[in-house]
């Protein structure tokens, strides 16, 4: 499907033609546009930005906080230690094991302890718990030293999923747990996963996030800590492509799974721009954003200051790039036509 929407879209370019010569991008034309296409003009000035961009950056609503501290929850097992009062330790003294009987967190968030009856620990942190026992025991006891751990973690939990070799559910504990650390507690993924695309579901909101980004780049917001109720899914490998149309001596599709390849290492390996008909002045390329954006870059190649620009500037996945014919009409009038069939294509791609 996808691949017929790329023809249908050359064949779209190839009707766009009038005999009239494209101009170079201006204020005028972009006003003409849809308020969500948003035109740049590449130049040294801005091309930088686009050298090595961030891919599937996480959503704005995601909480991506590095603090964490675990808070109690019903399920939870409490492990409370008195010293020098062994009456109160279950099972008495300093033989006890981190998987001995304690004291369960019932369905209204407290659990009994002896002299002091019900003591509430849903959503409170350890220390504000042994803050609270130190103080209510100080009735009974001289200068309470009391410890207390969890001896089991009930409560919380996220779920990992997908492309990984051993789909589970994982307990949250007092260590945060990223977002590759639980891939990791998977088994890590499976020969068809994907870790540029992973889903990560918070509630009613899905992002995408490129793991990778942060293995190979050290962007930590793209390895978050995970939070109770976290879905994590792994999607399938897609082929990870870019399509170079029109005049073009060769156009072609471009795989980009291994590595990075600039806007000129592309054209180049297609045999540069079709002589006598390509217009250098026109090359194009159509990029899907966030949030329906779409974005249309131009670089001027006619001198060679335009194709080293262009070896600045890295293609992404789902990227279309065409080159213009001598007999195309006005830019804007170019991308007002071909923004649907781009779009479709961007469509299909985020829906693999």
């Amino acid at each position: 499907m996808r691949r017929c929407l790329v023809m249908c879209f050359a064949l779209c370019l190839a009707a766009c033609t009038n005999g009239t010569t494209i101009f170079p991008i201006d204020e005028s034309g972009q006003s003409q546009l849809a308020e969500n296409v948003v035109v740049t003009r590449l130049d040294a000035s801005n091309i930088r930005q686009f050298s090595n961009p961030d891919r599937a950056p996480l959503a704005a609503s995601l909480n991506t906080s590095r603090h964490w501290e675990y808070r109690i929850g019903p399920g939870d097992v409490l492990v409370v230690t008195v010293f020098g009062q062994p009456d109160l330790n279950v099972p008495a003294g300093s033989q006890r094991s981190a998987v001995d009987p304690g004291f369960a967190v019932q369905a209204d968030g407290t659990f009994f302890y002896p002299f002091i009856g019900s003591v509430l620990a849903n959503n409170r942190t350890i220390s504000d718990v042994r803050t609270e026992l130190s103080t209510r025991l100080a009735e009974y006891i001289p200068n309470p030293q009391v410890d207390i751990r969890v001896g089991a973690f009930n409560s919380q939990s996220v779920l990992v999923g997908g492309e990984v070799k051993s789909a589970n559910t994982q307990a949250l504990t007092t260590v945060p747990l990223t977002l590759l650390g639980a891939i990791n507690a998977a088994g890590g993924i499976s020969e068809d996963g994907d870790l540029t695309r992973v889903a990560l579901q918070r509630g009613d909101h899905v992002t995408r996030i490129d793991v990778t980004g942060f293995l190979e780049r050290g962007y930590r917001q793209n390895n978050p800590i995970l939070r109770n109720g976290d879905t994590v899914i792994v999607p399938k490998l897609r082929a990870l492509e870019a399509f170079l149309l029109g005049e073009i001596a060769d156009p072609a599709t471009i795989d980009l799974s291994n590595d990075r390849i600039s806007l000129t290492q592309a054209l180049t390996r297609q045999g540069g721009l079709r002589d006598g008909r390509a217009d250098a002045r026109g090359v194009f390329v159509f990029r899907a954003g966030l949030d329906d954006q779409m974005n249309v870059f131009q670089l001027d190649t006619s001198s060679p200051t335009g194709l080293l620009l262009g070896t600045r500037f890295s293609l992404e996945p789902g990227d279309v790039v065409y080159v213009t014919s001598t007999a195309l009409q006005r830019w804007n009038d170019t991308i007002t036509r071909i923004l649907p069939t781009v779009q479709a294509v961007s469509i299909s791609e985020s829906l693999r």
